[in-house]
């Protein structure tokens, strides 16, 4: 049986989680424009989560980086809200109840960090996702919140934490 284990990113592991991220978004015909495919900072996780208020959580199994996911202040918002941030599986990650721990694990990093609540943004055809944020008690908003830079996403939830 593999061990997998959830854990901060590692500066090792920008190549690694920036391969995963696209390749996720490309197997799901997500645009390149407009979403998290053209984010400047997906080449330098690592460095962009290592900001006071933030964090990025990659999973691991023998030694391949098979999803991710992170907290980060939203921009152009108060201060005391967060986005849930570039939350992607590959295949062999789905399914085993990880995306349930890393919300978890990156909820209670939120309100560590003095955050009160929490946005997020999707894709429509993301069902299963969608259904995933509800449970832990996220709700769909009406309109996008602060300055993403995904104009490509319309779906927009938000949790009070």
């Amino acid at each position: 049986m593999r061990t997998i284990v959830i854990r901060p990113i590692q500066k090792k592991d920008n190549i690694q989680i920036a391969a995963v991220i696209r390749q996720i978004l490309i197997d799901m015909n997500v645009p390149k424009v407009g979403t998290a495919y053209a984010d400047p900072q997906l080449d330098c996780m690592f460095e962009t989560y290592s900001k006071p208020r933030t964090i990025y959580y990659v999973i691991e199994t023998q030694d391949l980086i098979i999803g991710g996911a992170g907290i980060g202040q939203l921009e152009n918002e108060a201060v005391t809200i967060c986005e849930l941030q570039k939350m992607y599986f590959l295949p062999e990650a789905r399914g085993l109840g990880l995306g349930h721990q890393m919300i978890q694990k990156c909820l209670q990093s939120a309100r560590d960090f003095s955050y009160q609540k929490c946005y997020l943004e999707t894709m429509p055809y993301m069902e299963a996702t969608q259904q995933l944020y509800k449970k832990v008690g996220f709700e769909y908003i009406c309109a996008p919140m602060g300055n993403t830079g995904h104009d490509s996403c319309p779906v927009w939830m938000l949790k009070d934490l």
